[in-house]
């Protein structure tokens, strides 16, 4: 059996320091279709291994200049790394053999090699990873803000970030002072750590005394406030305020590039304002201003991702505003121009599947899939239209995937729920729903499957109270209504049985819902009604054979 050292201390080689010794212990040997499937993650983890990895897969950030890269990786892009890495190991171990990893210093670890044993772990089962001894490191540490940036280490940029503003007078630099500043708020912001951001956008205020400074420091704000990872913080009368002042700011920049970039942003940062206190008319008109000035005061080859994220944002402010033509015209523009970028297939795929357009849908989401690292959303979403066509075995898998990939992907543990209830695998049920609701304890959804559960294993006290819990959570939910007419149906009283379906009818009309009540109504002697809900019945479903007997007899 294969059996290594890796030392995981962080301070000789920074981010995924652990990662890179492996990868460049299993690469000479692992096959080159491995290899090629996992290009990004091993580019990003070992930059150093590159020259023999041929770059499959790559969007137009990786052609620009840095200046130019204005979208930073989200905080849960390293996940996706770990993850391809993960199959990369696997598929690597398959050929060749079980393996032993000694991991050394692990306390000392970066987040993103903290990370990525973790999910080694949980996900290769041929390998053995053993914690190894702590013992202390001399090299200094290791810092490349370029690539802490780019590649969003969000922790080692907050770390380091932190500890160079902390030695640097603004005075002596301000260049690299302002440059320290914008890079670590931000990664403070991504791993959700705002007020400490929020203490050094008020040291910069204290400082600033250029215009685009104080103009990045207010629209800095602003986004603070309207994006805080506690909805409880967030503040859009403040963000308002805040991106107010950038805009009065830049909009008087005398270098017409520099204004209509800097304003074009502030611009799209009024616009998410605007939206979230449900303006989208004048959001539309905000981003659609900024597109004009790009336009028309920006070199043509200047700034092309700036540009493509307020396409992109126009085109789901069109969606929201329901001019679905449109804004499959701006996500076809933007994917045409960066083919490479996961994200717009996603938006394009949910706009897609909310028309009922589910083949297109389907290939927006496998297209996400082939793009990029793996990550649960395309398969979640995947899974959704595979139910509708009634492809349950299909649901489930991608389901499964989606959280093996994140555990913490609470949205899949609804679904695979009512899958397993659907299926009449109550315990699988009830254990996905108990993992949800730890991770969204106030989701309703959750709260009618255990209500189902609960129904079908006897308890109906505790089924009724599931199903009263997730209507305080969401009234117009159809089928936690259609859970407390059971209840009633089975306890003899028609009347509320009734009473709850025409309620789950208000908000959902379907066949199933109208023979159930049909069922009541005749129970409770009320044959017309009855007769009624049948008749509609076998319109939205035609051939029905149960609706079809039950028409019969009342005949």
């Amino acid at each position: 059996m294969d059996r290594i050292t890796i030392d995981a201390d962080r301070r000789p080689g920074g981010p995924y320091t652990f990662g890179a010794a492996l990868l460049g212990h299993i690469l000479p040997r692992t096959a080159p279709d491995l290899v090629a499937a996992h290009d990004i993650e091993i580019r990003v983890v070992a930059p150093g291994l590159t020259a023999s990895v041929p770059r499959r897969r790559r969007s137009l950030a990786d052609r620009l200049p840095r200046e130019q890269r204005i979208l930073i990786p989200g905080a849960r892009r390293t996940l996706r790394i770990a993850n391809g890495l993960a199959e990369l190991v696997a598929g690597h171990l398959e050929r060749t053999g079980p393996m032993t990893v000694v991991v050394d210093n692990l306390a000392q670890a970066d987040p993103t090699d903290a990370e990525l044993v973790g999910v080694l772990r949980r996900r290769v089962a041929g390998l053995d990873l053993v914690e190894g001894c702590s013992r202390p490191v001399t090299a200094p540490f290791s810092v490349d803000y370029d690539r802490f940036r780019d590649e969003g280490f969000h922790h080692a940029m907050a770390e380091a970030g932190l500890a160079a503003i902390d030695g640097l007078d603004h005075a002596a630099d301000p260049e690299r002072w302002w440059m320290l500043l914008h890079r670590t708020t931000a990664a403070l912001e991504a791993i959700e750590r705002e007020e400490e951001a929020r203490d050094l956008y008020e040291q910069a205020r204290r400082v600033a005394t250029e215009p685009r400074h104080r103009a990045t420091v207010a629209c800095s704000l602003a986004m603070l406030n309207v994006r805080h990872h506690d909805p409880a913080r967030r503040d859009t009368g403040q963000a308002l305020a805040w991106i107010n002042e950038a805009i009065t700011i830049t909009s008087l920049l005398p270098d017409r590039r520099e204004r209509a970039f800097h304003l074009g942003f502030d611009l799209n940062g009024r616009a998410l304002v605007e939206v979230r206190q449900g303006r989208t008319e004048t959001a539309l008109g905000l981003v659609e201003e900024a597109i004009d000035l790009a336009e028309r005061d920006l070199d043509p080859d200047e700034h092309p991702i700036h540009r493509l994220v307020l396409r992109a944002n126009r085109g789901q402010l069109y969606a929201m505003l329901g001019r679905h033509d449109e804004a499959l015209a701006e996500y076809a523009a933007v994917i045409a121009a960066d083919p490479g970028y996961p994200d717009y297939y996603l938006d394009r795929g949910n706009l897609l599947h909310k028309l009922g357009r589910l083949a297109e849908a389907l290939a927006d989401y496998e297209s996400a899939m082939r793009v990029s690292p793996p990550f649960p959303e395309p398969y979640y979403n995947r899974a959704e239209i595979r139910f509708a066509l009634g492809d349950h075995t299909g649901a489930r898998a991608d389901l499964d995937y989606a959280l093996e990939l994140d555990p913490e992907f609470a949205p899949a543990y609804v679904n695979r729920a009512g899958l397993h209830a659907a299926a009449g695998q109550y315990g699988a049920a009830r254990a996905d729903v108990e993992c949800g609701l730890r991770l969204t304890p106030r989701e309703p959804f959750l709260m009618c499957v255990l209500g189902q559960v609960e129904l079908a294993e006897g308890r109906t006290g505790e089924a009724r109270a599931a199903f009263d819990t997730a209507l305080a959570l969401e009234p117009t939910l159809a089928p936690a209504w259609a859970g407390r007419a059971e209840v009633a149906f089975d306890k003899g009283d028609y009347r509320a049985a009734v009473a709850d379906l025409t309620r789950a009818l208000t908000a959902e009309d379907s066949p199933e819902l109208r023979f159930n009540r049909a069922l009541a109504l005749r129970k409770w002697g009320r044959p017309a009604e009855a007769r009624a809900d049948l008749v509609r019945a076998a319109e939205l479903a035609p051939g029905d054979a149960d609706i079809t007997r039950a028409l019969a007899e009342l005949a």
